[in-house]
């Protein structure tokens, strides 16, 4: 599963944030995939969100921070 990003037209913006909040929305069924802390996929859909690019990037989290993403 993914969780949709939002905030982030483009991959590079993303990884520009590095160190700021995730600007996210939850898209599962089963439950909440974000963690505060450890690693999940994310993507741009912009046919559901309007503008930017379509991407998927692979996120780090500490302490609720982007620590990398790939």
């Amino acid at each position: 599963m993914t969780m949709l990003v939002t905030g982030y037209k483009t991959k590079k913006e993303l990884k520009a944030a590095v160190g700021q909040r995730l600007q996210y929305q939850e898209t599962s069924m089963f439950g909440e995939e974000y963690r505060e802390n450890g690693t999940f996929v994310v993507a741009r859909r912009p046919h559901m969100l309007g503008g930017g690019r379509e991407f998927f990037a692979q996120v780090t989290m500490r302490d609720g921070l982007i620590e990398e993403v790939k």
